[in-house]
């Protein structure tokens, strides 16, 4: 008779994002996760290989957590009909998906680094990453143009990065409200990436 399992994957996923909001990096070990998850850390090689594939599966995790809230927020632009009325209308989803992105960030700050970790080491899949940012591109085409969709939301996910990474480290210490300048520049970066008028 097979012995039942004590854990599954999801169990594991969801130990695991808390080990890693809660330590961070250096403290999602497989032996917190099974120790969370109550059972001895080989049991949890029955479902994830290693450490590497636990941080890859996390990190997977996060961007479909991401994907699906921009997801909501494009769907709150569509509802309102501010994506169709030319460029003053579609400021307002640009805003909208930065504020997803930055509560995003200000809820779970360690799976937001591993998102936006520079390099590869996360693992992350192509495609994943693509479906993630369909939201964004499609604000960017109609901001820029579908010729300069993906320049525009890098541009724009270049500077969400840079003042949100800011943030979250303290850096911003010279006073002043954080919120207003956060309002400020995604109303100028989403200006200057749109055509402008001749």
């Amino acid at each position: 008779m097979p012995t039942p399992e004590r854990t599954s994957l999801d169990a594991i996923l969801a130990a695991g994002c808390e080990i890693l909001e809660a330590d961070g990096l250096g403290g999602l070990t497989m032996q917190a996760v099974a120790d969370r998850v109550g059972v001895r850390a080989p049991s949890l090689y029955k479902r994830v290989r290693n450490r590497s594939d636990l941080v890859r599966l996390i990190a997977a995790a996060a961007v479909v957590d991401l994907g699906e809230r921009l997801d909501a927020a494009s769907d709150a632009s569509d509802a309102n009909g501010d994506r169709t009325d030319g460029r003053g209308a579609v400021l307002a989803p640009v805003a909208r998906l930065a504020r997803t992105v930055r509560a995003f960030a200000h809820e779970r700050p360690a799976a937001y680094g591993l998102v936006f970790a520079p390099g590869d080491d996360s693992g992350l899949e192509v495609e994943a990453l693509r479906q993630a940012s369909a939201p964004l591109l499609a604000v960017a085409a109609d901001l820029a143009g579908p010729e300069h969709a993906l320049d525009a939301a890098r541009t724009l996910t270049a500077w969400l990065t840079g003042f949100i990474s800011m943030e979250l480290s303290g850096a911003f210490r010279l006073g002043g409200d954080v919120d207003r300048a956060f309002e400020f520049g995604v109303d100028r970066i989403a200006a200057a990436l749109a055509p402008q008028a001749e």
